[in-house]
């Protein structure tokens, strides 16, 4: 007979398994899986923390930018804002948060600065393009200096 293979050990934190603090990237054409990610967040949560709904705004060109005469990220970032408010429902526990850049370096270093101990982000099935270039999820999950939730999007 051949010995048991040893059992995994519980790598868990011991003091406790819930997070202060969660960070949810909220891309603005996948919108739909944003209660899921807020249902899971809430389950992983400890009572007093809170969870930070965060979208990152692509940073227009500079080529671009010169034939644009009204500046356009200060509006989108306030319709933005108002689109995670909504979402938010008026938690106590859920802020929202808007800024400019890649966002797959962005939410990383977001999480760096805001001490968040766990980001949940949402993933489509990959295509094959997705193993070539890489996506936001995968991106975060190199980057990241804290756990990462990957949420899988149901296909429909």
């Amino acid at each position: 007979m051949r010995p048991e293979p040893p059992r995994p050990i519980n790598t868990l934190r011991k003091e406790s398994a819930l997070h202060k603090h969660i960070l949810i990237p909220v891309a603005l054409d996948h919108e739909d899986l944003v209660p899921s990610k807020i249902r899971v967040a809430r389950r992983l949560l400890e009572p007093d923390g809170r969870i930070t709904l965060l979208t990152v705004l692509e940073t227009v060109p500079g080529f671009v930018a010169e034939f644009v005469t009204v500046k356009s990220e200060n509006h989108l970032t306030q319709r933005v804002r108002e689109r995670l408010d909504k979402v938010a429902e008026g938690s106590e526990d859920i802020v929202t948060e808007v800024v400019s850049g890649k966002a797959g370096v962005k939410i990383a270093q977001y999480a760096g600065e805001t001490d968040a101990d766990l980001i949940i982000i949402g993933s489509h099935h990959p295509a094959a393009q997705d193993y070539f270039l890489g996506s936001t999820a995968s991106r975060v999950a190199r980057r990241a200096p804290c756990s990462v939730y990957i949420l899988r999007e149901t296909p429909a």
